[in-house]
C-alpha cells in the first residue's frame, strides 16, 4: 500500500508550519488502524507511506478504515483537511533489511495517484481476492498504462459511502455504445426472432468490457425499423457511438454484416461482413467485440477476454430456443400478459433440456421467475425453482452477472437477507457494469434498508444504462415518495414524454404524488385514463389513489372480486390491507399482514414504507411483522393523517 497527502506541496509553500501539523495528524490516525490490521510500516517518504500487509484483505480492510478515519477528521476540521490517496496492489517483493523492493513496490506506487483525494483504487490482482469480501461497491476504472510497467493493469475503485460528500471524482467517463437492432434479411420470416436474439448476445458480450457501457436492450428495442438518424438516436440514448447491422440465417449458414458509427460525425469507424457456418456465431460475437474495443481504443484485460469468447453452449438447438426464449421474455415485460410469460418460460426450460450444461439458460430463466414472480404467480411458488436454476447457472459459470444478480434477489425477496443480496448484487455489477438489471435490483435493497442517497443512485446509474426502461423511474419515484420528496417525484414522473408517463406505474406514481401534495384535481386527471379498465393492475393502482382521495367504491369493489375468485393474479400492492389500512380498519389490516407473513408471502419488504400503512405504523403488531422481516421500524419523514373510514 502507498498513501499520500494530495496538495501537500502547495499546503507547504503557503503555510509550512500548518502541513507538518498535517503530517502529524496523519502519523497519530494511521499508525493504529495499520498496527490494529496487520500492517508494517515499512518507510516514510515526505507526505507518503510505504506500508505492507500479509494478505490483501488486511490491506484493502485497512484502507478503508483509515480513510473512515480521514473522514471523521475532516468533518470536524475542515478548515485543515487531510486529503488521502491510498493505493493498493497485490505481488511479490525482496527484502533489502528493513525496506522492500520489486516490482509490485513500483507498480503499487503507480497505482495510488490514479485514486481520487479521500479515496482507494485496488489493481486487478488486488480486486480479485478481495471483490466479494469487502461491504461496498468497487468499481473498474478500466485499463491503465503505468509509467515502467509494460502491460496495462485493470484499475479499480472502492465506492466510499462518503467520499462524494468530500471530494469529487476525477476519472474520465468510459464510452457508451447502443447496439441497434439487427435487422432480419432471412428468406423466413419466422427467423426474425434470430436477429433479435443475436442483438441481445452482442450487447452481453459487449458488456463484458469493463471500460466501455452499452445501453441495455430495453431501451434500443425501441429503433427497430425507426427512420430516426444516427446523430437523433445517439443524443437520445445518450451515447458515443453505434452499432447497426443485418443478419441472414439460411439452413445452417448465416451471414452477418455490422459497421460501427460515431454518434456525433455519423461516420463509420470499422466495418465487416462475416459468412460462416451458424456453429460458428460465438466467434463472431467475440470478433466484434474485439474490433468494437481496438475502434474506440479500448485496452482488453485478460479477464476480458476470455469473458467475451465465452462459448455458452455447443447446441445450436439449444442456442435457438435461448433466442426465441429472449424474445419471449422481452414481449412480456413490454405486455405483462400471462400467455406470452408461459412461451417464455417453457423456451427456456427447453433450451436447458437440450443442453443441461447451458449456464445462460438457467440464468435468464431464474431472473425472468423473479422479476413476475409478485405478478403473475405468489412469490413463494416461484422461489424454490428460482434458487434450483441459481445454483446450476453459477455451478456452471461462478463468473455469471447475471446468475449472480439473480442470486442476489433471490436473497432479497425470498430469504430477506439484506446483506448477502448486497454481496451478490456488488458482485454482479464488479463482472458486469453495465447490467442495469443489477443495478435496479440493488437500488430496491439499498431503498428497503432506507439507505436513501445510495439507492437513488443506483436507479440513476440504471436509467443511464437503460434510457427508456420505465422500472428504475418508476421505482425511484416510489423512494422519493417515501421519503417526503414529492415534488421530486412529480417532477421526475412529469419529465417524461408522454408516451413514457403513459405507463400505467408511472402514471400511479404521479397520480399517488399528486393526491399525497394535495393536489387532488391533477390526480383524477393523470387517473383518467383508468377509468373503465378491467386488467387488475390498471384498476387496483385506481382503486388506490381514489380511496385516499375518499372516493373507496371502486377499492370495495376490486376486495369483493377477489375475495369471490374472479381475480386470480397477483396484484402489484399487498392486497386489501392497504385500503383497510387507510380507511383506518386497523384490526383488518393487521390481521391480513399477518395472515399474509404466517402463509409464506414476503412482499411486504417492497411496500412497508408507502404512506398507505401510515396508520398503522406505530401499532405493535405491525413493528413486530417489521422485526420478524428484519426490516427498520422507525422511517424519517413525517406520517399521514389518517384517512376517514368510508360508509358501507
Amino acid at each position: 500500500m502507498f498513501t499520500d497527502l494530495a496538495g501537500f506541496t502547495q499546503a507547504t509553500q503557503a503555510n509550512e508550519p500548518g502541513a507538518l501539523q498535517l503530517l502529524q495528524e496523519q502519523e497519530k490516525l494511521v499508525q493504529p488502524i495499520v498496527q490494529s490490521h496487520h500492517g508494517r510500516k515499512v518507510k516514510s517518504m515526505g507526505d507518503g507511506l510505504l506500508i505492507e500487509f500479509p494478505n490483501a484483505l488486511d490491506a484493502v480492510e485497512c484502507a478503508v478504515e483509515l480513510q473512515r478515519s480521514v473522514h471523521n477528521f475532516n468533518s470536524e476540521a475542515p478548515n485543515q483537511p487531510l486529503r488521502l490517496r491510498v493505493g493498493i496492489h497485490l505481488g511479490d517483493v525482496e527484502p533489502l533489511g528493513a525496506d522492500i523492493l520489486g516490482d509490485a513496490v513500483n507498480i503499487a506506487s503507480r497505482v495510488e495517484p490514479l485514486a481520487d483525494p479521500g479515496g482507494v483504487c485496488l489493481s486487478e490482482p488486488v480486486y480479485v481476492q478481495v471483490h466479494n469480501k469487502v461491504p461496498f461497491p468497487i468499481e473498474p476504472l478500466g485499463p491503465r498504462k503505468l509509467r515502467g510497467v509494460q502491460e496495462p493493469i485493470g484499475i479499480f475503485r472502492i465506492v466510499l459511502p462518503w467520499s462524494s460528500d468530500a471530494f469529487g471524482r476525477t476519472e474520465v467517463e468510459p464510452p457508451r455504445l447502443a447496439v441497434l437492432p439487427l435487422v432480419s434479411i432471412s428468406p423466413d420470416s419466422g427467423d426474425e426472432y434470430f436477429a433479435d436474439g443475436l442483438t441481445e448476445e452482442l450487447i452481453s458480450v459487449l458488456s463484458q468490457i469493463r471500460g466501455l457501457r452499452v445501453i441495455a436492450r430495453t431501451s434500443v428495442s425501441r429503433y427497430k425499423g425507426a427512420t430516426k438518424t444516427i446523430g437523433q438516436i445517439g443524443s437520445e440514448l445518450g451515447v458515443n457511438s453505434l452499432l447497426e447491422g443485418s443478419v441472414r440465417k439460411a439452413g445452417d449458414q448465416v451471414r452477418i454484416s455490422v459497421q460501427l458509427i460515431d454518434a456525433h460525425t455519423e461516420e463509420q469507424r470499422w466495418a465487416r461482413t462475416y459468412d460462416r457456418k451458424l456453429e460458428n456465431i460465438f466467434a463472431i460475437q467475440a470478433e466484434v467485440a474485439q474490433h468494437t474495443a481496438g475502434a474506440l481504443q479500448l485496452e482488453l484485460l485478460s479477464s476480458d477476454r476470455e469473458a467475451i469468447q465465452e462459448r455458452g453452449t455447443s447446441s445450436l438447438a439449444a442456442y435457438e430456443l435461448y433466442l426465441r426464449g429472449i424474445r419471449e421474455y422481452h414481449r412480456y415485460q413490454s405486455s405483462g400478459d400471462a400467455e406470452t410469460d408461459r412461451r417464455a418460460v417453457e423456451l427456456f426450460e427447453a433450451a436447458i433440456r437440450a443442453d443441461p450444461g447451458f449456464s445462460a439458460a438457467y440464468s435468464y430463466l431464474a431472473n425472468h421467475l423473479l422479476q413476475v414472480s409478485e405478478i403473475t404467480r405468489p412469490g413463494k411458488n416461484t422461489f424454490p425453482r428460482a434458487r434450483e436454476l441459481i445454483t446450476k447457472a453459477l455451478e456452471l459459470n461462478p463468473k455469471s452477472s447475471d446468475a449472480h444478480t439473480a442470486r442476489g434477489n433471490l436473497a432479497l425477496q425470498a430469504d430477506l437477507d439484506w446483506v448477502v443480496a448486497e454481496a451478490e448484487f456488488q458482485q454482479a455489477i464488479s463482472l458486469n457494469p453495465s447490467s442495469s438489471l443489477a443495478h435496479f435490483w440493488y437500488g430496491q435493497l439499498l431503498g428497503t434498508v432506507q439507505r436513501y442517497g445510495e439507492a437513488e443512485r443506483r436507479y440513476r446509474t440504471a436509467i443511464e444504462l437503460d434510457p427508456l426502461w420505465l422500472e428504475p423511474r418508476h421505482y425511484l419515484a416510489r423512494l422519493l415518495e417515501s421519503v417526503g420528496d414529492l415534488e421530486g417525484a412529480i417532477s421526475l414522473c412529469e419529465g417524461l414524454e408522454e408516451s413514457l408517463r403513459d405507463s400505467v406505474p408511472i402514471r400511479f406514481a404521479l397520480a399517488w404524488a399528486y393526491a399525497l401534495a394535495g393536489r387532488e384535481e391533477d390526480a383524477r386527471r393523470t387517473l383518467a385514463a383508468l377509468e373503465g379498465t378491467v386488467d387488475p393492475v390498471s384498476r387496483s393502482v385506481r382503486a388506490l389513489v381514489l380511496a385516499y382521495l375518499g372516493q373507496p367504491q371502486e377499492a370495495q369493489a376490486l376486495i369483493a372480486d377477489r375475495e369471490a375468485g374472479r381475480i386470480t393474479v397477483c396484484l402489484p400492492l399487498p392486497g386489501p390491507a392497504v385500503y383497510y389500512s387507510l380507511w383506518g380498519e386497523k384490526e383488518k389490516a393487521l390481521g391480513l399482514l399477518e395472515q399474509d407473513w404466517r402463509e409464506g408471502d414476503r412482499g411486504f419488504w417492497s411496500s412497508y414504507q408507502s404512506q398507505w400503512f401510515d396508520p398503522i405504523r406505530s401499532d405493535p403488531r405491525f413493528l413486530e411483522i417489521l422485526r420478524a422481516m428484519k426490516l427498520p421500524t422507525t422511517m424519517s419523514r413525517p406520517l399521514l393523517v389518517s384517512r376517514p373510514r368510508p360508509a358501507r
